[in-house]
């Protein structure tokens, strides 16, 4: 048996969406069960997002710290944010979040994996990227606002970054599996062995 994720869609009978934010909502689904019974399945309906591991030459990865309101924790986190209309190329969305967040760009783009980060609750997909060769960006600084005026930057050991997630200190969901996906590709072919950065993505398809 080949180990890997397969699209499936069941029957669904009926649908609503009681709620309809901004970004997000939440859809109600009747779902026809395989004995043929019928579910009802509510689920936040998301438009995906891009989040990028940025390594420098040191060895270093490009971290900042955010207040999270949901959890009520500042969680160190990877610079990341939502694909802005449907269609959108992720790659080009990374690059934009790199350099609002931190004001940095990068030479090389790898895929480093692609995540469905909540798939009992929610459909948001994330596509990580790998970016190395970093330097600062050209042009004014992006103005933040809210959350985001708070933020922390930093640039963190790769390997401190490994122990922290181990020891249950760090809980973002991005960082954990970015670090712990680096770490995977190095023990394996390497990093250059990473799909390219163009790769297609069928949780979320795009245009060039």
């Amino acid at each position: 048996m080949a180990i890997k994720d397969t699209p499936e869609e069941w029957t669904v009978t009926g649908t609503s969406m009681p709620f309809k934010g901004a970004k997000t909502g939440v859809r109600t689904d009747r779902v026809v069960m395989p004995d043929g019974s019928t579910a009802t399945r509510d689920y936040q309906v998301h438009p995906g997002s891009v989040a990028v591991l940025a390594l420098d030459d040191a060895d270093r990865v490009l971290v900042l710290r955010q207040y999270r309101h949901p959890v009520r924790h500042k969680l160190w986190e990877i610079p990341a944010g939502l694909l802005d209309v449907p269609g959108e190329n992720p790659l080009h969305a990374a690059r934009r979040e790199l350099y609002e967040e931190a004001h940095v760009k990068a030479d090389d783009w790898r895929v480093l994996t692609d995540v469905y980060t909540t798939p009992g609750g929610c459909d948001e997909a994330v596509r990580i990227f790998l970016a190395r060769g970093l330097s600062e960006a050209d042009g004014e600084r992006f103005e933040v606002s809210e959350e985001e005026a708070d933020m922390e930057l930093a640039r963190v050991p790769l390997d401190e970054l490994v122990r922290a997630v181990l020891a249950g200190d760090l809980h973002n969901n991005c960082l954990v599996v970015g670090v712990l996906s680096v770490i995977a590709a190095r023990a394996g072919q390497g990093l250059d062995a990473l799909r390219p950065a163009e790769a297609p993505w069928p949780a979320r398809p795009f245009t060039a």
